[in-house]
Parts: structure tokens; C-alpha cells; sequence
């Protein structure tokens, strides 16, 4: 069985020379991606209750899928039959994985709704900046590469969809009960990393909370500046702003159209 498994992926070890950052490639994918995602979340955006459900978890097995894939490739392709911790699929662009296909059948509507709200907050804002900082995304190898620009470029679409539902993300309790999971799931990130680095002695470093350096950029000479301790209150602090700043933009976006909207059913 492991002999068949391992020659599978072999076979799908295509490699190939990473396009570069800010190259053509780069830059289609992004403003064509971005796009689409904006249209079809907005084409989507009045379906439903059971069709918005049906639709996360969907996009959520795909994204299931995809990592046992991903993982089984690491493993047989990338660590010669060695697990790769430091890919544990829990890193803030993970999230959603999980949360596509365990949110929509909640009945608690307000832990429904916090997860939500984290998928608007968080995850669009780690898919978004995953295409302005892109070495996470371009690979050596054709599967891994596309991996990434698919999974990211869903974490847009994902937090689109349900930022145009309105089903989170733009009330003034949303960006507290978001921010308090992304806080909480950074605990325990940190607290897998500590177990693994300490007690398996291998590296991992999920939600880039140490204990290592960061390795992302300018978080990664704040680490070797001020030593990873520093850089983590710095990154949380920067995540946890950059969310907040999505939220004014939804909710001053939403406040500008209710007016509007008012007018003109009072001209109608």
C-alpha cells in the first residue's frame, strides 16, 4: 500500500521554475482571481440559508481534500517518507478548513456567527496578503504551486461570500468575538509548537507565534532584531489591526449604503 501511495505521488512530482513574484503570471492570477471571487460572492450573496450552508461545506471538503493530498505529498515527495511538521495544517490560513464544515450545522447562531466573522476578518485578510507577499504561494513543484493559488484565492472567495451575505463580520461585535478566536487559536498554536519543537525535537511553527523566528517578511528581522518573543506580540498585534481595518471598511461600507437604500424606497 505505501509502495503504491509512494509511487502515485512521485508521479506528481512535476517540478518547475517558480514564476516570480510580481511577474505577469503573478499579477493575472491576482487581479483575475480577486475578481472573480468578488463576482461570484456577490452573485451569490441572497441565496438561502440551506444553499449558503450546502455552499461552505462544499468549498470546505474541497479544502479537506486538498490537504490530505498536499500532506501525503510532503510526506512521500518532499521529506522522503518523513512527516513534515513544519506544514501542520493548522497556520491561519488552515482555519477555514475546518470551519467550512463544522459552521454551517452549529445551532449556537452567535458561536455560527463568530466563526463567520473570523473567516471575513482573518482569513480574508491572510488570503489577501498571501498574493501581496508571495513566496508562500510559488513552488518548485507544479502541485504544491497550485495548491497554494487555489487554497488562498478560496479564503477570498470565502470571506467575500459571507461579508456580502452579511452573515459576519460587520456588526460591532464581530471583530471582538473574531479577534478573541484568532487569540485563543494562537494559544494553542503556540502550545503545538512548544510541544513539538521541545518534545519531538522537530520545527514547527504554526500562526508564526514561536517559539522560532518568523519567516515572514519584515516579522523575520524583528525576530532576529528583538528576538522571536518581541516579534510575536508585534505580528499579533499587526494581524489584529490589519482586521480591524477590514472591519471599518465593511462597516462604514454598509452604514454608506443603508441611507441610499432608504432614499430611494422613500422616492419610490
Amino acid at each position: 500500500m505505501l509502495t503504491a501511495l509512494d509511487t502515485f505521488f512521485e508521479s506528481m512530482a512535476w517540478p518547475m521554475t517558480p514564476p516570480p513574484a510580481y511577474g505577469a503570471f503573478h499579477i493575472l492570477y491576482t487581479l483575475i482571481g480577486f475578481a472573480l471571487c468578488g463576482i461570484l460572492a456577490w452573485k451569490l450573496r441572497n441565496v438561502g440559508e440551506k444553499a449558503f450552508h450546502w455552499i461552505l461545506f462544499s468549498v470546505g471538503t474541497v479544502l479537506i481534500i486538498s490537504e490530505v493530498f498536499k500532506q501525503f505529498f510532503y510526506y512521500f515527495v518532499m521529506m522522503d517518507n518523513r512527516y513534515a511538521w513544519g506544514d501542520f495544517p493548522f497556520q491561519l490560513c488552515s482555519i477555514p478548513m475546518y470551519l467550512c464544515v463544522t459552521a454551517p450545522w452549529l445551532k449556537n447562531p452567535r458561536v455560527q456567527r463568530g466563526m463567520y466573522s473570523f473567516m471575513v476578518l482573518y482569513n480574508l485578510l491572510g488570503g489577501a496578503i498571501s498574493f501581496a507577499e508571495p513566496s508562500g504561494l510559488l513552488h518548485g513543484h507544479w502541485f504544491l504551486t497550485i495548491h497554494a493559488l487555489v487554497w488562498h484565492m478560496l479564503l477570498v472567495f470565502i470571506g467575500l461570500f459571507i461579508c456580502f451575505s452579511r452573515r459576519g463580520g460587520n456588526q460591532m461585535g464581530d471583530y471582538r468575538s473574531a479577534t478573541c478566536a484568532f487569540l485563543a487559536l494562537s494559544v494553542v498554536a503556540f502550545a503545538l509548537n512548544c510541544f513539538v519543537q521541545f518534545g519531538l525535537g522537530e520545527n514547527m511553527n504554526m500562526f508564526f507565534v514561536g517559539p522560532g523566528n518568523s519567516p515572514l517578511a519584515v516579522f523575520s528581522l524583528f525576530s532576529e532584531w528583538f528576538g522571536w518573543y518581541v516579534n510575536t506580540f508585534i505580528y499579533l498585534f499587526a494581524v489584529c489591526l490589519g482586521a480591524y481595518l477590514i472591519f471599518l471598511l465593511i462597516y462604514y461600507l454598509q452604514n454608506k449604503e443603508l441611507p441610499r437604500k432608504k432614499k430611494q424606497l422613500v422616492n419610490q
